[in-house]
C-alpha cells in the first residue's frame, strides 16, 4: 500500500492565524534569492497570514498586508534583499506577470506568488506550491509540494524545522 502523500509534499492543519504565521515563518527563514513560494487558494484561506510568517521568518521588518489593491508589495531586510509578494489575482494571464520582470525579482530575493495558478506558465517550474483549504473559522489546511531538486531538499529542510525529523 503507497502512502496518501509523496516524500515531496508535506501536509499541515493550522488550527489559529498564530500558528499559520508560525508555520511561515519556519519556511520564511529558509527561503533564499531566486526561490518560489505559489500559493493556491480561495479568499479567506490564510494566504496572506502565511506571508506575514513568512516575510517575518525571512527577517524583513515591513509589515505585511493583503496585495489585493497592490500587484506587488516588496519586503526589506537590513542586507538590502527583497521578498517580492505578488497577487496575481487582477492579472489577465502569463503574460501580464512576465511584464513585471519576474526575473529581476528573483535576483533580489524570494517570490511569493498569491493565485499562482493564474500566471502558471510565467513561473518557474521548480519551487515550492502551497494548496491552502479554509476548514473552519479557526482551523486551515495546506499541502505544501516541491519541484525540482532544489526546492525538494528545502521541503526537506521545511518538514524538519516543522517536524523534527526528515
Amino acid at each position: 500500500m503507497s502512502p496518501i502523500l509523496d516524500p515531496h509534499s508535506l501536509e499541515i492543519i493550522s488550527r489559529s492565524t498564530e500558528q499559520t504565521r508560525r508555520v511561515g515563518m519556519r519556511l520564511g527563514a529558509l527561503l533564499q534569492s531566486g526561490d518560489v513560494v505559489g500559493m493556491v487558494g480561495d479568499l479567506g484561506a490564510g494566504k496572506t497570514t502565511l506571508v506575514q510568517g513568512i516575510a517575518a521568518g525571512w527577517g524583513s521588518l515591513d509589515p505585511v498586508s493583503s496585495s489585493t489593491f497592490v500587484l506587488v508589495n516588496v519586503y526589506r531586510r537590513l542586507d538590502g534583499r527583497r521578498l517580492s509578494h505578488l497577487d496575481a489575482y487582477r492579472l489577465s494571464g502569463s503574460a501580464e506577470a512576465i511584464d513585471l520582470d519576474l526575473e529581476s525579482m528573483l535576483e533580489r530575493g524570494p517570490l511569493v506568488v498569491e493565485w499562482a495558478d493564474r500566471i502558471e506558465d510565467a513561473l518557474p517550474g521548480d519551487r515550492i506550491s502551497v494548496n491552502l483549504e479554509w476548514l473552519d473559522e479557526t482551523q486551515r489546511q495546506f499541502l505544501f509540494s516541491a519541484r525540482g531538486d532544489h526546492h525538494q531538499v528545502l521541503l526537506g529542510h521545511f518538514r524538519k524545522q516543522i517536524f523534527g525529523v526528515s
